[in-house]
């Protein structure tokens, strides 16, 4: 038997945390001392208070460490420690998002200093035959998934289309999940439709104030608010969804900074 110092001291233990580890029932002595209320560990647990250990470092809380304790089945033991690595991966990439936000607003702020601004012109726009695809996505970052299911179609189908391409956003407000968009292409002809690819002329826009947008998409988002200032100091109010415009991407561009995309939004006085 050990005195609580030596067993610290021979499992790198502190003395505060094997009386922690006793007051909450992790981890109890072999023997307490009746009479002097010592407390006494066995070369026996040593084996137990490192896998304590090890699993607080793992990010286990006490209550987790005590199911783990009790869990005498190897299988079992490691399904758990499976489930909190795929906890810690989820853990590290909403880490690394808040990250990615980060580093945008400080580019964001960066922009602003420069005073970054944009030419914005106001036109008429055409209709278009087109084929579309409209769908619900997770975010507004996956518009590629409809781009690219739009795109196999058209492939499949052998479709003669033109340099048109734009999405239209139909939600009435800014979505923090589930969003509902519209890839088009246009088409020199009208075809019929197939279960979600539907052919169509789209309608003529009066109006609509137009900015060109170079470089990375998360150059869109200040777009955006720098064409909402435009529109209230100009006395517009907007008709109709906005439109993003793919000119250069991914596709045809290997620089993200290359890329081009235009916003469209429909006015009116």
């Amino acid at each position: 038997m050990f005195k609580i110092g030596d067993f610290s001291k021979l499992t790198r233990v502190s003395v505060r945390m094997l009386r922690y580890y006793d007051e909450v029932g992790l981890f109890k002595p072999a023997k307490i001392d009746d009479f002097t209320g010592y407390r006494y560990y066995s070369a026996k647990q040593i084996s137990d208070i490192n896998l304590i250990v090890s699993l607080r470092d793992m990010g286990f809380n006490v209550a987790d460490i005590a199911v783990c304790m009790k869990e005498k089945s190897e299988e079992k033991l490691e399904d758990i420690l499976k489930a909190k690595g795929e906890e810690i991966k989820n853990n590290i990439r909403a880490e690394e998002i808040r990250l990615e936000k980060i580093n945008s607003a400080i580019k964001d702020m960066k922009k602003e200093r420069v005073n970054m601004s944009y030419n914005v012109t106001l036109k008429s726009i055409p209709s278009y035959k087109v084929i579309s695809l409209r769908d619900t996505i997770p975010a507004y970052n996956a518009e590629g998934m409809l781009w690219e299911r739009l795109d196999k179609y058209i492939v499949s189908k052998n479709i003669p289309c033109n340099d048109i391409a734009y999405a239209t956003y139909h939600d009435e407000d800014y979505k923090e999940g589930k969003v509902d968009v519209e890839v088009v292409m246009g088409v020199d002809k009208l075809m019929e439709n197939e279960n979600e690819f539907i052919f169509k002329e789209t309608e003529v826009v009066e109006q609509a104030v137009s900015i060109l947008v170079p470089g990375d998409y998360s150059n869109l988002a200040p777009a955006y608010n720098f064409l909402g200032n435009w529109i209230e100091e100009n006395g517009y109010s907007i008709a109709g969804n906005p439109r993003q415009v793919a000119i250069k991407g991914p596709w045809n561009e290997g620089n993200t900074e290359d890329y081009l995309s235009e916003i469209q939004i429909p006015v009116k006085k």
